[in-house]
């Protein structure tokens, strides 16, 4: 198939402590996609708000191509970074977007950059896809923003991107766009890449302690979690979930026991302090508060229930993240 088109340039702005897996999802297909298709079909720029090397989640740093204010000739600007990524001078990194704005780039997030793009005020109350891990932490700081739990979420003025494998799929869906199906699925099958997902899939979750993902258990069982996960703060009896379920108290024990290997209860917990963790962990909300937010009306409860599930305080795990920051930009605000 024969591009007539100009190549489409894609820029990913960097923030310290970026997932890299992130960036190589984008870089990668598209320079797949000129090579099987012997055309400059695309071109791609990494950016970053200053001209030093930021340094990855990993640790490895990379050297930007270009900083954001001097950025230009460009039709995509993707956020990429981490929960705590913001701008080191947000009113000249606003000027500099409200440009590209004007200028048509179309702006969108993957994993933690979403909340970057959020704090720029950009987005408004459109939805967006939110990494599970992140969600929590997202919504409390944006409560007017609704969450898609899909992969990738295109409903609205932007494009967000739950993680990397949804990266890749964003970019085959890119290459097709312009070079045409036979084009991306050889990109696909270069990479090995299982399957080539459509935006709308919901993204696979976790099922606690176990080696299964939530699509994995019993229908009754995935009934059960997600009516626990709607009760966070106002915690339900487990035999008021058994009722919604419709299944005796000992029926959904053992059904939850078979599946997960943990009670009801245990499970339930579990999920309330991975809820506590992403906001002790991404949000400067005092710990007592928190624990109010997941349903813990006594702090020392919900003190030694964290300290049971994780081995440390809620402040001394906030003040490891912290420490372990690869930039002081990416630090956790303490309380």
């Amino acid at each position: 198939m024969t591009n007539h088109q100009s190549p489409l340039t894609l820029g990913i702005l960097i923030f310290p402590g970026f997932p890299m897996a992130c960036l190589t999802s984008c870089i990668e297909p598209l320079r797949g996609a000129n090579e099987i298709s012997g055309q400059e079909a695309f071109r791609w720029k990494v950016v970053a708000e200053s001209a030093d090397p930021v340094a990855s989640s990993a640790g490895v740093s990379f050297a930007p191509d270009v900083t954001l204010s001097d950025l230009d000739k460009v039709d995509v600007l993707l956020f990429v970074g981490s929960p705590n990524s913001q701008f080191a001078n947000p009113s000249r990194a606003n000027v500099a977007l409200q440009q590209l704005l004007r200028n048509k780039v179309h702006l969108g997030a993957i994993s933690g950059g979403v909340f970057a793009l959020a704090r720029t005020g950009l987005t408004e109350e459109n939805p967006m896809s939110v990494h599970w891990c992140y969600e929590a932490a997202f919504q409390t700081e944006f409560p007017d923003i609704p969450i898609q739990n899909t992969v990738i979420c295109r409903d609205g003025a932007h494009t967000s991107i739950s993680g990397a494998s949804a990266a890749f799929d964003h970019m085959l869906s890119l290459i097709e766009d312009r070079l045409g199906g036979d084009v991306m699925a050889e990109v696909a099958c270069w990479f090995q890449h299982p399957f080539i997902r459509s935006e709308a899939i919901n993204q696979k979750t976790p099922a606690f302690a176990t080696a299964k993902s939530l699509d994995l258990l019993p229908k009754q069982v995935v009934k059960a979690i997600q009516h626990f996960a709607e009760h966070i703060e106002n915690p339900v009896q487990v035999s008021e979930v058994a009722e919604v379920v419709g299944m005796s108290t000992r029926t959904l024990e053992r059904s939850f026991k078979e599946a997960t290997g943990q009670s009801p209860a245990k499970y339930y917990r579990k999920m309330r302090m991975q809820q506590a963790r992403q906001l002790v962990l991404y949000t400067s909300d005092p710990i007592t508060e928190i624990g109010f937010m997941v349903g813990y009306s006594s702090p020392g409860t919900f003190l030694r229930h964290y300290r049971e599930s994780y081995g440390v305080t809620p402040i001394a795990d906030r003040r490891a993240k912290n420490s372990m920051r690869v930039d002081s930009s990416d630090a956790i605000p303490s309380t």
